[in-house]
């Protein structure tokens, strides 16, 4: 008998999953996240607070942050590498330069003059701004993983983060495993021939995908495995956009990335 009963507990925890998630929150509107690509940024700075601000305001379930590591060594939300396009006459990587010299920089001016001494964000202020009100879509754009954690305990955000984090990125991947169980992994293995790999390798509760590497068995395989999809928009004219949530509906895509983010919270009530 004793030894039945050890069978029996050997066998309940082989069939335990090798990482225990949490659940995220349900979407706000209807069934389906809404993700504000770098903030709900339609005339307002991109990746600045102002657009996590509005995200928040409309309802929004995720804000998408860009993190970058600066000279010496902290966390800022920029999506490309240099800051040029952002200011006009200023030239310059993320990583050669310092916090001050980026909180110098004024990314609200080429927008309009509404926006005028809009600065660059720090990951901490946006921790504190999203904190209890909204989830981020964390892209690892130059930040190590384990060195973002200390920040994230202390705004306790752990279960309101997915990491984006590319399905071939073992390093970022098992980092995040090993320092923060409770972390939603979000890998996106490009190329659909990859997610069976993607998903036996990692258990991830959240897959990440592109249109153009999305399909409806793609959404399939990944709500058989008990996981979700969010899934990036790819169309810029607001017809085209309303026709491709339409097909991401159909397909079951459980959290859509968009620029339009007021039109897609719009779009969705008006399935209800």
């Amino acid at each position: 008998m004793k030894n039945l009963f050890i069978l029996l507990i050997g066998s309940f925890i082989l069939l335990l999953p090798i990482t225990c998630y949490p659940q995220l929150p349900p979407p706000k509107n209807g069934n389906t996240y809404v993700i504000a690509h770098r903030g709900a940024h339609e005339g307002i700075p991109e990746n600045s607070l102002p657009a996590y601000q509005k995200a928040i305001d409309l309802g929004c379930d995720f804000v998408e942050i860009d993190i970058r590591t600066t000279r010496d060594k902290q966390f800022v939300s920029v999506h490309n590498s240099s800051i040029n396009a952002y200011v006009d006459g200023k030239s310059g990587n993320v990583k050669d330069m310092r916090l001050a010299e980026l909180k110098a920089l004024d990314i609200g001016k080429k927008i309009s003059g509404e926006w005028q001494n809009t600065r660059i964000p720090t990951f901490e202020e946006i921790l504190k701004l999203c904190q209890n009100k909204i989830g981020i879509y964390l892209d690892l754009k130059d930040a190590a993983p384990e060195a973002l954690l200390p920040l994230i305990r202390k705004y306790d955000m752990e279960e309101n983060i997915v990491w984006f984090i590319w399905g071939d990125d073992d390093e970022n991947i098992s980092k995040v495993r090993q320092n923060c169980p409770n972390c939603f992994l979000m890998p996106d293995p490009g190329k659909e021939s990859n997610l069976n790999a993607v998903l036996a390798k990692y258990q991830p509760k959240v897959v990440a995908s592109g249109m153009k590497n999305c399909s409806l068995s793609f959404c399939k395989t990944v709500h058989e495995q008990e996981a979700i999809v969010f899934v990036d928009e790819s169309k810029d004219n607001l017809e085209d956009l309303k026709l491709e949530w339409t097909k991401m509906i159909e397909w079951g895509i459980d959290g859509i990335q968009t620029d339009k983010p007021k039109a897609l919270i719009s779009f969705l009530k008006n399935l209800n």
